[in-house]
């Protein structure tokens, strides 16, 4: 199988990387700083994948403590500041990925992060995963012109590994993910072992894999009709020139 031409675009927490550990480790540091029981990983996975914010409300929410606004936002900044020094402490790929990446950049494809993590925690994650290599860009919600699930962060994030959206596949694990495909008219690969509440195969996905392993083939099985798609927006004349941009 060649894939020249083609780019990957991924999403990162859930997807590549299982960040959860960490993430929630940070929330519970936070917890107990105010004195609130610590929420157990297993029980707060579905918690991870709508951003820091997001992830605090509900943390302190199941603690029996609803925040206001502003307090919310300084303990984001409190958050950061946390998760940063214990990025990778015990966050890992996901079993596969590794393989999986190195498949299919042999066989041509580009490969490239799309995340709503601020870009430097991305930056950060992947460089103490020894994953940053694989990727010809790693762009995070501040370097969009506006996060997943808007399009144009696919969009970018595609343009700046050098790829066109035209000739593009999402990987996630989550609605959002899979939303911003959608709307970007971009084919997209849902995992099921990510942080979504939505049942996987629920999610509208193109194709739905429970091993990394199964990647490359699920790359294999929409190709078809992507090609097809490029082909008679070529032919009609109707490819938009900013649609790969």
């Amino acid at each position: 199988m060649r894939l020249d031409g083609l780019t990957i675009a991924f999403d990162l927490d859930g997807t590549l990387v299982d960040t959860a550990p960490d993430l929630i480790g940070a929330l519970n540091h936070i917890l107990e700083e105010h004195g609130l029981a610590p929420t157990p990983v297993a029980s707060a996975r579905a918690l991870v994948g709508r951003g820091a914010r997001a992830l605090i409300e509900r943390g302190f929410e199941s603690a029996g403590v609803a925040l206001e606004p502003q307090k919310t936002t300084s303990l984001v900044t409190r958050f950061i500041e946390i998760y940063r020094e214990r990025i990778a402490r015990e966050s890992r790929p996901f079993e596969g990925v590794e393989a999986a990446l190195s498949e299919l950049s042999a066989h041509g494809a580009l490969l490239c992060v799309c995340t709503n993590k601020p870009t430097a925690l991305a930056e950060l994650l992947l460089k103490a995963l020894d994953l940053r290599p694989r990727f010809a860009s790693v762009v995070g919600a501040d370097a969009a012109p506006r996060p997943k699930p808007d399009p144009s962060h696919l969009r970018h994030a595609v343009a700046q590994a050098g790829g066109l959206i035209s000739r593009a596949i999402m990987v996630g694990d989550s609605e959002t993910d899979v939303a911003t495909a959608k709307a970007a008219q971009t084919p997209v690969v849902a995992v099921s072992f990510g942080y979504t509440l939505t049942p996987p195969k629920d999610l509208g996905a193109d194709c739905v894999i429970d091993r990394f392993e199964d990647l490359p083939r699920a790359v294999l099985s929409i190709l078809p009709a992507l090609n097809a798609k490029r082909a008679s927006a070529i032919g009609t004349g109707s490819q938009a020139t900013g649609g790969d941009a």
